[in-house]
Formats: C-alpha cells, structure tokens, sequence
C-alpha cells in the first residue's frame, strides 16, 4: 500500500506545481517522476536511467511520427487543402450532421492508424471545419477523439488489442468482429453525445478558437484558388493509405499479424508500409510535392511552413516524454506487481476483475499498452478456469486501459496541448471521454458474454 501512497501524493504534487504554481509541465513532469522514483525506493543512479528510457522509447518513434505528421498537416493547411476538405464535408453532410461526418471519418483512419498519427493528421482539417462552420473546437474534436480512442483500445491491428489477443490466445479477426460491436456504440455515447453533457459541465473549454498554440493561425482562402477536394483528401489521407493496405494484405494472408521476419519481396514491402515512420516519410515527401511545388509554391516559402510547424510542436514532444518518464518510474518502481498481489485470491467475475485490475494498472501506469499487457499476464490463469472466450477477454482489458486517462498519459498531455486547454478542463473532459469508453465497453462485453455462452 506505501508505494500506491506514493503515487497518489506525487499525482497531487503534479497537480498542484502545474495548477497552483504554474511551473513549466515538461519541469514538473520530470521533478514529480524523480520525487516519486525516490518515494518508492529506487535507487538513485537508476532514478535517470529511467527518466532517460522512458523519455528515449517514447519519442523515439513518435519525434518522426510527430514531427513529419505536423509538417504534413501544415503543409495541406497552408495550401489551402484543408479549407477544401472543410468545405466539401460541410457542403455534403449540412452543418447538423457534421460532427457524426466527423466521427465516421475519424473511426476509419483510426482503424488503419496509431491514436497519436491520427490526432496529429487529424486536428488541422477539424479545426478547419470548425472554423468555417464557426464552431468550438470541441464540438468536432471529441467526437474525433472518441472515434480514434475506441480504434485504439478495441480493434487489431493496434499494438494493444493485437498483443493481448496473442498472449491470451484469442482468434484476432473475432476480437476484431466483437471489436467493432463494442467500438461503435462506444465511440457515439463518448462523442456526439458526450459533447452535449461536456458543454454544460465544462462550457468555459466551449470557445471559438481563430488561433491553436500547438498549430498557429489558419489563413482564409478562396476555395477557387485551394487544390482539389480529392488531391487534398489524399495528401491527408496518404499515411492511412499505405497503412491501410498493408493491414489489409496481413487479414488476407497472415491471419492479421505483423510480419516479424518477412520473406519475399512483397512481405518487406508490406512491413515497410505498415510501419508508422515509414509511412509518414513517404507522406510527407508526396505533400511537399502536391501541397507545395505543384501548387506554384517556391522552396523557400516550402520550408518556411516546415518550420512553423517544427515550432509549434517542439513543447507537446517534450510534455509528452515527461509524461513517459513519469510512467516508467512507476514501472520499474514495482507498482504494477503491487496491484496484481492484491487480486490474487479474488471471487468476483473473471472479466470484472480483468476490467478492475486493467483500469487501476492505467490510473498507475498511464501507459493503455502497458496496462493491458500487465493484465493480461494476471487474469490468463483466471480466463481458462472460468471457460471464458478469449476474444471477449481482449476486449474487456482494452476496456479497462481506457479508462481515467490523466496526468502520466501521453494522450492526456496530446488533447490538453492540441485543444488549448488547461489541466483543470481537460480532466474535465478528457479523462470523463476515456472512463464513459471504458464503462460502456465493460457493459457490452458483459451483454456479449451473456449471448455468446
């Protein structure tokens, strides 16, 4: 119990250098973690080891993922590409129904990407429907948000789902089916819906942005002088493309899994483009030259909008490496097999206790991956005692690994520095969005289950 003590002060510590003190978040993230690190025990040479391995295997992928994804946003919004799409959507869907546009559109890429590619090609074209329709942000960014979250908690090939089905043993192409059952219902209760009950209990956060920190200001264009809806939507879209046919090729031919060693030609290939750097390099040469050259722009003015772009996330990277750093003090703290001594002789449902044990490992940790991996290994025993199907274990710890996502969350810090918010609002709606997926995945699992036997 003394380390849980430990995680909860240091929580509130957090809390308070960022609300009360206001001191810089990525400072505090990293003073907290140190502080926590030394709370529970660790010693102090393996202190910022830690710090450094978290901060190295979080950023590692996503400085590329990040950094080339923004420039690509930029460049399609400089262009004018993303005032195209905007328009086009709102012209086709009618301003009622574009926040379920938006939702579909975001459940689809979501499929194909990571949550963090997602939100980061994402944001540029959803600010911009909000901006012509001269909407709040939020209105169309928790739906999108919803949308990308249950992707990324429920359905293969993401890293979460796709690693518990094969540690439990379960078949990937029925938690992808049971998947999609539990997802959809999920992402309309904590989106569209979720917006309405989030405008009265958070209406401050509800503003019309002209301007984003972590994107700069969008320019007005005439739609004549933009590039076309369907060059626009493809630069947009490309990383989702080559992601999505590679995804596709491994259900066909590989049963849905990633090919460790690939073979031939066509299996490289495949794993090349299922990769999510290789993926954005290829994106980003294809936008430099659709969104830049072809549309007259010199180099100069080219690099100029990389730049911004660069600029403007520089400090979200960090924040989000401070976030890492403070969950892998919590790791190699030994938090997690603190938690999994206490259920050890539990009597409650196997796939309510694979649920609690999932959302207090994620409150812990922060990591949804971790959680979920940890959980696994602790309700496997549990799972084929009980005769329970696979599948729907899988999909209730991708339940539990969504839920109460806050300070030691990537995405926690992503959604805060992307909508402009402060702490205070964004665990207002944030972390509420990621719980109401969370509880209402566990009620249809439970519903599941009930049908299934």
């Amino acid at each position: 119990m003394g380390s849980l003590l430990v995680l909860f002060a240091g929580i509130l510590l957090l809390l308070f250098l960022i609300i009360k003190v206001k001191m810089n978040t990525f400072i505090a993230l990293i003073l907290t973690a140190s502080l926590v690190g030394l709370g529970l025990g660790m010693k102090l040479e393996q202190i910022p080891v830690s710090i450094q391995t978290g901060i190295g295997n979080s950023l590692g992928e996503l400085a590329i993922v990040f950094g080339f994804g923004a420039m690509l946003g930029r460049l399609v919004a400089d262009a004018g590409g993303a005032h195209r799409i905007a328009n086009t959507l709102i012209n086709i869907f009618g301003k009622k129904r574009v926040q379920i546009a938006v939702m579909v559109a975001s459940f689809i890429i979501g499929i194909a990407l990571f949550f963090e590619v997602g939100m980061v090609i994402l944001i540029p074209i959803v600010f911009a429907i909000a901006l012509e329709l001269g909407v709040p942000l939020l209105t169309l960014g928790i739906p999108m948000a919803a949308a990308l979250s249950v992707t990324h908690g429920f359905l293969p090939p993401h890293p979460a789902p796709t690693a518990i089905a094969g540690a439990l043993g379960a078949n990937t192409g029925k938690v992808l089916l049971y998947g999609l059952i539990v997802a959809i219902p999920a992402a309309i209760i904590a989106g569209p819906l979720f917006s309405k009950l989030a405008q009265k209990f958070a209406p401050e956060a509800f503003t019309v942005k002209t301007k984003l920190t972590a994107f700069g200001e969008v320019k007005q264009f005439k739609t004549e002088e933009t590039p076309s809806f369907g060059l626009s939507i493809l630069t947009s879209l490309f990383p989702v493309i080559l992601m999505g046919i590679a995804t596709v090729y491994t259900v066909i031919f590989n049963d849905g899994q990633p090919y460790a060693k690939p073979q031939g030609f066509m299996e490289s290939l495949v794993a090349f483009f299922a990769n999510p750097v290789a993926a954005m390099i290829l994106s980003l040469l294809f936008a430099l030259w659709s969104m830049g050259w072809k549309q007259r722009r010199t180099s100069k003015e080219i690099a100029e909008t990389v730049e911004d772009a660069t600029k403007s996330i520089a400090m979200l990277l960090l924040i989000i490496g401070g976030g890492a750093a403070f969950k892998q003090i919590l790791i190699d703290g030994g938090i997690s097999n603190q938690i999994a001594q206490m259920f050890a002789h539990s009597s409650i449902s196997p796939l309510i206790l694979a649920w609690i044990i999932t959302v207090i490992l994620r409150i812990a940790l922060g990591s949804a991956t971790v959680a979920a991996l940890t959980a696994a290994g602790l309700v496997q025993p549990l799972m084929a005692a009980a005769g329970i199907d696979p599948a729907l274990m899988v999909l209730v710890i991708g339940a539990g690994s969504l839920a109460a996502s806050h300070v030691n969350d990537a995405g926690f810090w992503m959604f805060k520095e992307y909508f402009d918010l402060d702490v205070k609002q964004t665990l207002k709606i944030w972390t509420v969005l990621e719980t109401v997926i969370s509880v209402v995945g566990l009620i249809i699992v439970l519903l599941l289950n009930m049908i299934v036997h």
